[in-house]
């Protein structure tokens, strides 16, 4: 009988999400935040390599499904993501993603993995990453508005990078926020849960805002936001869905990743499309300007961009080729002879 058994070519590094919860506990949950931060920011500023296109997306009442693809010219990367808001009435994720690395040169995988949990992890280092540059000085209060999958990540992702100490917690859902707390215990951060939203806004220093309706909200009305705070805008993330009043936008200097993707998904589609807005990319690399002074106010329209997802990829590729925290996957046909695949399929049989 012929030896049917895939070789070395057939086989691509696949992290499930058994394998993932083990590599972050391995590494440790924030030193993981600081890690793909310090990916993050090193492919921020090699930014001018990377192919660059808005996400793929295809939009439907109940939700998007996206993909997100760039490439540095060595490596491709993509993402497959999904956005139901209403999924958790249903016992289902919000958002589910898995990720794909590949070899430029000849176009096979090199890394297959889950991103659902990952992409949680990437999104709170690249909102750290910007907080780090654009936050007052100083900041160590966060108010956390909106307290479901993503809050705690972000909590712990601004103490670990940013030296954050306190978080204020607001949901419209207590048990959100109940959750959140529990969740945070014994993680070192002072949790304050609040009442209100106005309420979790006073003394903080940074405001975060993830909530997940698919619609034009107001998460924050104008009177809520005082001079001389950084926000991180991150539940605006498609057409049609925004948290923020215009006001508060027009008193801001705003941050973005990929302008072309935030006009159409961000805060600032609420906004003309000549609005001036600063590339996160240009303040680390020292082309642009960040925070210039105590009382202005900062805004990080943060939609999620692919490069923030390479990176993670990147990241772990690196990880798991240390940890071995991979599984071999049996993903691609590889025939003896490259252009005899039908041979290949006859004798399996």
């Amino acid at each position: 009988m012929t030896n049917l058994k895939p070789s070395d070519k057939a086989l691509v590094p696949f992290v499930s999400v058994d394998k993932m919860m083990k590599l972050i506990h391995h590494i440790g949950v924030e030193d993981m935040l600081r890690g793909l931060a310090e990916y993050i920011e090193a492919d921020f500023k090699r930014w001018e390599l990377f192919d660059k296109t808005p996400r793929v997306a295809s939009h439907s009442e109940k939700g998007v499904i996206e993909l997100m693809p760039t490439s540095d010219g060595d490596v491709y990367g993509f993402k497959y993501v999904n956005g139901h808001p209403d999924n958790t009435k249903d016992g289902f994720q919000t958002v589910t993603a898995f990720g794909l690395l590949a070899n430029v040169d000849n176009g096979y995988p090199v890394l297959l993995t889950e991103m659902t949990i990952l992409t949680a992890l990437r999104t709170a280092a690249t909102s750290a990453v910007v907080a780090r540059l654009l936050a007052p000085k100083g900041a160590h209060v966060m108010a956390m508005i909106g307290n479901g999958a993503q809050s705690e990540f972000q909590s712990l992702a601004m103490k670990a990078i940013c030296g954050v100490d306190e978080v204020r917690l607001y949901d419209i859902d207590r048990a959100a926020t109940a959750k959140c707390a529990r969740n945070l215990a014994g993680s070192g951060i002072k949790v304050v849960e609040c009442d209100t939203a106005e309420d979790a806004i006073l003394g903080a220093q940074i405001i975060t805002t993830c909530t997940a309706d698919k619609q034009y909200a107001t998460i924050l009305t104008d009177n809520m936001v005082g001079s001389g705070v950084h926000i991180n805008a991150i539940g605006g993330d498609c057409p049609g869905k925004t948290e923020l009043a215009p006001a508060i936008l027009h008193r801001s200097d705003i941050f973005v990743e990929f302008p072309e993707q935030t006009r159409i998904e961000g805060e600032i589609q609420q906004l003309e499309a000549d609005h001036e807005v600063t590339e996160i990319w240009q303040v680390l690399t020292g082309q642009a300007e960040g925070r210039r002074t105590a009382e202005q106010i900062t805004l990080f329209d943060s939609v999620g961009f692919a490069i923030e997802d390479f990176s993670a990829l990147r990241y772990v590729r690196n990880q798991i080729a240390e940890t071995g925290l991979f599984q071999p996957l049996d993903l691609l046909a590889d025939p003896d002879d490259p252009r005899d695949l039908f041979g290949m399929l006859q004798r399996a049989g």
